[in-house]
């Protein structure tokens, strides 16, 4: 099962994904202004390797900024990746 828990503060916040009880990776952003956010890193353990938990944490960030209206700027190479091939995930694109 997972679980993906989110911390925000005024400047950064980070998205932490859980797989089947064990913390299995996480997803770090910045606020750019009050509009936006970069997504700087993403991080998957590699024992939790290919079964597309990066994507989960991906999507969690797309999810969030369309709750608060904002946009997203994918610094994170795969995070970027994942947001170019995903043409849903991309109406969050600064």
């Amino acid at each position: 099962m997972v679980e993906i828990k989110h911390t925000n503060n005024e400047s950064k916040g980070v998205f932490e994904l859980y797989y089947d009880g064990g913390k299995a990776g996480l997803m770090t952003y910045s606020w750019a202004g009050d509009d936006k956010f970069i997504i700087d890193h993403t991080e998957v353990d590699e024992a939790y390797g290919g079964k597309g938990l990066g994507k989960d944490l991906v999507k969690a960030g797309v999810e969030y900024a369309r709750e608060k209206n904002v946009k997203v700027i994918p610094l994170c190479p795969f995070a970027k990746k994942v947001i170019a091939k995903t043409p849903e995930f991309q109406d969050v694109l600064s």
